[in-house]
This record gives structure tokens, C-alpha cells and sequence, in this order.
């Protein structure tokens, strides 16, 4: 990895851009959860001092990414059953909202471009392609957001979605779950084309919650 030059606190930049590469680490799980960072190994690795990568960890901290503990260190953020479980209610709430916008918002070449991406889910479902299908699901789910045109509302939802990448757990890897997870879209499109705000906002948030019902097998099974 090349190293950052180490411009010291002078320059916001230099641990902003030290906290983007430790945030892609954790979200790829190079960095797993639980783990301990080693701040001077990192410090070496990065080629700066132990400055700027404190600042980059105090904002993956505010972001929750990372826990810091007096005396311990810094910890890679380890989510537990109760955080799932008070995540996503909060997570299909917000997304329910940007569906129900989308439907009142989006133009009929909004909804054409959205149902090309679902085209590619009915594709990779068929072939039984979890990792494309679980790609291209992160991508209509983004398409929304953009739809529903609410920076605020998109903002709230990118950075709870932050905390949701620390779990290696894919509901989709649950048998049956694939399947499921297509026919739930279908009818979310359904309804976005029917400009049913209602219904478009009801069955994204049970969408979400059914994502997580999923999740919660998947570890009943692995326990």
C-alpha cells in the first residue's frame, strides 16, 4: 500500500483520507469485528505519525465504527443481537419514507431505469447468483434513495447503513431467503408504479424487517 504523506494536522485531508482507507478496511472486513488496531503497526504501515491516524480513528469513533477504551485501545465495532434488532427497525422506517417519496416523486423514466435494475435481480436470482443479486440489491436500494430526492432523508439512511456493514451475516445466504427477497421487490415496484406511496412505503419497511427476520435465522442455525 503506498503511503500517505504525513502533511501533520495542518491539513484536514491527511486524516480524513487515513480514516476512508481504515472505513473501506472495515466495511471489506479486513478489519474484522472485535478486532484491536494497532495504531503504531497502522502508523508504520500508512507511513505517518501517530497524529493523524488518532484523528482518523476519533472520527470512525463519532461514526460508530470503532470503539476507543481507556487503556485498552481502539476496537473494530462488534454488533450484537439487541443492535440488529434496534437497527433495523429504525433502518425500515427510513427507507419505507424514501420508497413512499419515490412513488409521488418519480418520473416514468425514473421507474423504467428502476426496473432495469430489477430486471438484473430477476436475472441473478435465476442463476442463482447470491453475491451479483446481493450487488445489484445495494444498487436499487440507492436508485430509491435518489428518487425520492431528500438529501436528509438519504443522509440518515447512508450513515445507519454504515453501521449495518459491520456484520459479515448476508441475509440472502438463508435458504429460500433469495427467492423471497425478489418477490418482495417485485411487489415494492408494483406498487412505485402504481404511485401507491402508501403501499410502496409498507412493503419496503417489511421488506427491510423480513431482512432481518432472516439474519436472526441465520444465527439461530450457526448457534
Amino acid at each position: 500500500m503506498n503511503a500517505i504523506p504525513d502533511l501533520g494536522l495542518a491539513s484536514p485531508a491527511l486524516y480524513q483520507q487515513v480514516a476512508e482507507r481504515l472505513r473501506a478496511r472495515i466495511f471489506t472486513h479486513q478489519l474484522p469485528a472485535s478486532s484491536w488496531l494497532d495504531e503504531q503497526a497502522l502508523a508504520l504501515e500508512y507511513g505517518i505519525s501517530r497524529t493523524p491516524l488518532r484523528e482518523a480513528l476519533k472520527v470512525l469513533a463519532s461514526e460508530g465504527l470503532v470503539q476507543l477504551k481507556p487503556r485498552r485501545g481502539c476496537y473494530v465495532t462488534e454488533l450484537s443481537e439487541r443492535d440488529l434488532d434496534e437497527i433495523f427497525p429504525v433502518i425500515a422506517l427510513l427507507e419505507g419514507r424514501c420508497a413512499a417519496e419515490a412513488a409521488q416523486k418519480a418520473s416514468a423514466a425514473d421507474l423504467a431505469r428502476l426496473a432495469a435494475i430489477h430486471d438484473q435481480l430477476e436475472q441473478h436470482a435465476k442463476s442463482g447468483d447470491t453475491d451479483r443479486f446481493f450487488e445489484v440489491n445495494q444498487d436499487f436500494h440507492a436508485a430509491l434513495q435518489q428518487l425520492a430526492g431528500n438529501r436528509w432523508l438519504s443522509q440518515l439512511i447512508d450513515e445507519t447503513r454504515k453501521m449495518l456493514k459491520l456484520t459479515r451475516r448476508d441475509s440472502l445466504r438463508l435458504e429460500g431467503r433469495l427467492k423471497q427477497s425478489l418477490a418482495e421487490h417485485r411487489a415494492i415496484l408494483k406498487a412505485l408504479r402504481r404511485r401507491d406511496a402508501d403501499a410502496a412505503g409498507r412493503l419496503m419497511h417489511d421488506h427491510l424487517l423480513s431482512g432481518r427476520a432472516a439474519l436472526a435465522k441465520l444465527h439461530t442455525g450457526a448457534g
